[in-house]
């Protein structure tokens, strides 16, 4: 494996969506491409973003503490799908779930620090508490909703909230995410990635069970993960 200069720039210095940090066993992505709509080209970069982690870690010859931060910029983690791009262009949806995949069973813990509006398919979540909502709109776009995103939020949510999330288009404030067990942490805006940080630490001694890590989301995950793997052209019709 080559050498990686930390910061890292991606997908490139000339188009400089994202950036990849290193602060000791934890690794830092800083999302601040405008209100960090998800196109292929974003979705892609996330993913080229995991996999210089992932062969960090792997190049390992010892059990190592690592952990996964993600952030966004000013008021936003994500505004989501960037919908013009996700009709004119086919092929974005598998990318787009192939992502979401990825990061599900990504082969270290993964935090996610939103900064802002935001839902993540990340395993722990710090969320501020002064602005922000987490929701899914589809309902007022109107959208259908792939099996992938489903099952994710289904997981990630008791049946009452996955109701409200999904047929209501509920805007959960911190709070109210905190006390459906959407995220793990809220505070003020100025501590969520020292909070992020904090918890990454935690359990960032976990990845040291190297390669079983991943398998242990892998199995935990296995519904997700096989309705995320359902091929585009068998959505497309429902889309």
């Amino acid at each position: 494996m080559s050498e990686v200069a930390f910061p890292l720039a991606i997908p490139s210095k000339e188009n400089h969506q994202m950036t990849l940090h290193q602060e000791g066993p934890l690794f830092i992505l800083h999302l601040h491409n405008k209100d960090n709509r998800f196109t292929t080209e974003f979705c892609r970069s996330i993913m080229y973003a995991l996999q210089v982690v992932e062969d960090i870690f792997n190049a390992s010859e010892d059990p190592i503490d690592m952990a996964l931060i993600t952030t966004g910029e000013g008021k936003i983690y994500s505004n989501g799908l960037d919908l013009m791009h996700a009709v004119s262009y086919i092929p974005f949806m598998e990318t787009y779930l192939l992502m979401l995949r990825r990061m599900l069973t990504f082969c270290v813990p993964t935090v996610a620090a939103l900064n802002g509006h935001a839902f993540a398919g990340v395993n722990y979540r710090v969320m501020r508490n002064d602005r922000g909502f987490m929701c899914m709109n589809e309902v007022d776009l109107p959208s259908s909703l792939p099996p992938g995103m489903a099952g994710l939020l289904r997981y990630k949510m008791n049946p009452d909230t996955f109701r409200n999330c999904v047929l209501q288009g509920h805007r959960f404030s911190a709070t109210e995410a905190l006390n459906e067990k959407i995220v793990d942490v809220i505070c003020p805006g100025n501590e969520v990635m020292d909070k992020a940080k904090e918890l990454a630490l935690k359990w960032a001694p976990k990845a040291r069970a190297g390669i079983v890590y991943r398998q242990l989301k892998e199995e935990m995950y296995v519904d997700v993960v096989r309705l995320l793997s359902t091929p585009y052209n068998r959505l497309a019709p429902k889309m």
